[in-house]
């Protein structure tokens, strides 16, 4: 079983592999591994990932990676983001 350290160090490397990161494949990773203590269904119904998850994500991450909402997908910042943690796109 994957600790949320665990899941959050995968999430880092897949980051900094393809420079962008689905929250989707998250999902789907966790579901393949049989970890889906990590999930939560969120208000849509979807599964998405559980707060503990992010969280510990947003620690690890610092300042250098936003969230882009409409996409619902993890990337690192760029000088035409605007300060915060999510980003337009």
């Amino acid at each position: 079983m994957l600790a949320v350290a665990d899941v959050s160090n995968w999430m880092l490397s897949a980051l900094q592999k393809d420079g962008c990161l689905y929250q989707q494949d998250v999902v789907d990773y966790l579901v393949k591994v049989g970890n889906e203590q990590h999930l939560k269904e969120n208000a849509d119904g979807n599964q998405a990932l559980s707060t503990k998850v992010i969280n510990k994500f947003r620690v690890d991450s610092g300042g250098d990676v936003v969230w882009v909402r409409p996409d619902k997908y993890w990337r690192y910042r760029v000088p035409e983001d605007e300060e915060g943690r999510e980003a337009r796109g």
